[in-house]
């Protein structure tokens, strides 16, 4: 018998799969966030990604919305969750109807989470192996309220916008800072840096390596996105939601925006965040959340950003 090494941290390998799990003294250091409704193959895959992960130490958590067959119900979904759980991974489903719109979702999830970091997974994002120990350690590091990849459309590998990155700028020495973005401030005009694959073009332009971290300054950050948990319930998290109709888009931005007033937010680069570039399960947007949260303050409407998040 040949014996070799494999370091898997928190994952427990497939070797122990069929072992007896014994009981974790510890919690998780991440509850990953996921919303889902009507969707599977993507979900799977957005499963299949978190599976790939080592550390730190995570549970999943999903509320699912479908209005007919619940997610699980899917045999990819089912197995995904599984093996999560022959990992030693935690994993809760919630059924959790009627609709009330995503930021109800989203606080839904907050509510059920307990670990020191939460990361809100968009049910169509495929994580790279080692993201979401990135991500953590970029937290920890910045002690900052964010810290978000923003998900990239590998369909657009060819298309290069060097216009929409010019806003472009690292977090230098001092780290990431509090700051106000609103549509009518400079910081704002950072939207344009997450559209279609810019953010792997500029990792590409500035010869990062695999192992290196970059955070820069964003307007906000779609799909993917890791918070101190403390700071996101000091900031409200979603509680706003009473305020808005069950259709609206933009309540992550909302969100974001009062993390980073208080503690700042950044972005990672590289980004190791894959959109699966499925069509939105939102498909009316008329009403940005901004556009009602911050009405006293608002000077001009926000423009839509092309995401690449649902």
């Amino acid at each position: 018998m040949t014996t070799t090494t494999s370091a898997h941290g928190s994952r427990r390998g497939s070797a122990r799969w069929a072992a007896q799990r014994a009981p974790d003294p510890t919690s998780p250091t991440v509850d990953v966030l996921i919303p889902t409704a009507g969707r599977t193959a993507e979900l799977a895959t957005t499963l299949a990604g978190l599976a790939a992960q080592d550390d730190p130490p995570f549970r999943v958590i999903i509320s699912d919305q479908s209005e007919t067959l619940p997610a699980t119900a899917a045999p990819a979904v089912s197995a995904m969750l599984r093996v999560l759980e022959a990992q030693g991974r935690d994993v809760v489903v919630h059924r959790h109807l009627p609709r009330r719109g995503m930021a109800e979702q989203r606080q839904f999830l907050f509510e059920r989470a307990s670990s020191p970091q939460v990361l809100y997974l968009d049910d169509d994002v495929w994580l790279e192996p080692g993201t979401l120990a990135r991500m953590s350690a970029a937290l920890i590091r910045q002690r900052c309220g964010f810290i978000g990849c923003a998900v990239q459309g590998l369909s657009y590998l060819d298309d290069h916008r060097p216009s929409e990155r010019a806003p472009f700028a690292a977090w230098g020495d001092e780290g990431v800072q509090p700051e106000r973005v609103r549509p009518d401030t400079p910081e704002f005009e950072r939207w344009t840096l997450h559209n279609a694959a810019n953010l792997l073009h500029h990792a590409a332009e500035l010869g990062l390596t695999d192992d290196e971290q970059l955070t820069y300054r964003v307007a906000w950050v779609g799909g993917c996105v890791l918070f101190d948990r403390a700071t996101l319930d000091e900031a409200g998290a979603f509680t706003f939601w009473p305020s808005l109709p069950t259709t609206h888009a933009g309540e992550d931005v909302a969100a974001q925006w009062r993390v980073m007033e208080l503690a700042g937010g950044a972005g990672l680069l590289p980004s190791g965040a894959v959109h699966l570039e499925a069509p939105t399960t939102i498909v009316d947007r008329h009403v940005e959340a901004t556009d009602i949260l911050f009405a006293p303050e608002r000077r001009r409407p926000a423009p839509h950003q092309e995401r690449n998040a649902s």
